[in-house]
């Protein structure tokens, strides 16, 4: 990430809940206006994580950086780092129609912007005159996103609001977003555990597992920097790089290799052995694997 302006930077960052850790000793730094998908299984600390962005939630210690300046429970950004975060829910009065919800939107927010807000719902053919508890589903997320958008923050966080969107509904809402964070200079930080439906959620990807980061990085650049050699049963790869994940048959071996460099060509390393490349669902759950197998080893994992 050398050069690159960051808009959420972590530096030890931990917060418990009595006896439990939901986050502990998180450490990294994630680019500005891009779209970073924030993955991890239920209970890996994402919506935590989220809360302490967004201001409402403190953490227990460490810092937590948006654009540069210290974020405090109670106490959001302001200047270049205001912050919005729509959960899941999507919190919407029902009896008031997608006009109102956009008033609403203009009278609790210092900064608004309404074309923005009105742009988001013609995009998605969203009716203004409709009673929120009259939409549907997937049009209830398109006015919260329209109500998030028009506060124009710096840092969007949606906490899988998305989740009951159809596939290709929620791809085209992701590259509408990623087309807003290109325009806007918006950083868009959306959680997920949907694993199978990663591709073409983000472009930066940030994987939590048991309240720690385990993989960071460009998306990109972490599937170009990993590769699968299969080959006769051995203990070690022919190839260089560190072993992620090894598995064995009684004559054939598996190995997940993160590569010191990305590979110009999957061509075959050793007499019997062949190199493909590693989809990116396949390459979180080795980590989440990986993980789990050694807990003590995540941060050397990340």
């Amino acid at each position: 990430m050398s050069g690159q302006p960051v808009a959420v930077e972590a530096r030890d960052l931990s917060r418990r809940y009595g006896a439990v850790w939901a986050l502990r000793d998180c450490g990294f730094a994630l680019p500005a206006n891009r779209i970073v998908a924030l993955v991890g299984a239920n209970g890996a600390g994402k919506s935590t994580l989220l809360s302490i962005i967004a201001g409402t939630l403190a953490a227990s210690s460490g810092t937590l950086l948006v654009h540069g300046r210290p974020v405090a429970r109670g106490r959001s950004t302001d200047g270049g780092g205001r912050v919005a975060i729509l959960a899941q829910d999507k919190p919407l009065y029902r009896d008031f129609t997608v006009s109102d919800m956009l008033r609403f939107g203009r009278s609790t927010n210092r900064v608004w912007d309404q074309r923005r807000a009105l742009s988001w719902l013609r995009r998605f053919d969203v009716p203004l005159d409709r009673r929120c508890g009259k939409l549907s589903g997937g049009q209830r997320a398109q006015v919260a996103l329209a109500v998030a958008l028009g506060s124009r923050p710096a840092v969007l966080l949606l906490d899988e609001p998305l989740a009951n969107l159809d596939p290709v509904a929620r791809t085209e809402v992701t590259g509408e977003l990623m087309a807003e964070a290109a325009e806007d200079d918006m950083t868009v930080m959306l959680s997920t555990h949907i694993i199978a439906e990663l591709s073409g959620v983000g472009d930066h990807l940030l994987l939590l597992d048991a309240g720690r980061p385990v993989l960071t990085g460009d998306v990109e650049d972490l599937l170009d920097g990993h590769v699968r050699m299969t080959g006769p049963r051995a203990d070690q790869p022919p190839g260089p790089g560190t072993v992620v994940q090894a598995q064995h048959t009684e004559r054939q071996s598996t190995f997940v290799l993160r590569r010191p460099a990305a590979p110009t060509a999957h061509a075959v390393v050793a007499p019997g052995w062949t190199v493909q490349p590693v989809a990116l669902d396949e390459l979180i759950l080795t980590y989440l694997r990986a993980s789990s197998r050694a807990p003590h080893e995540r941060e050397a994992a990340a």
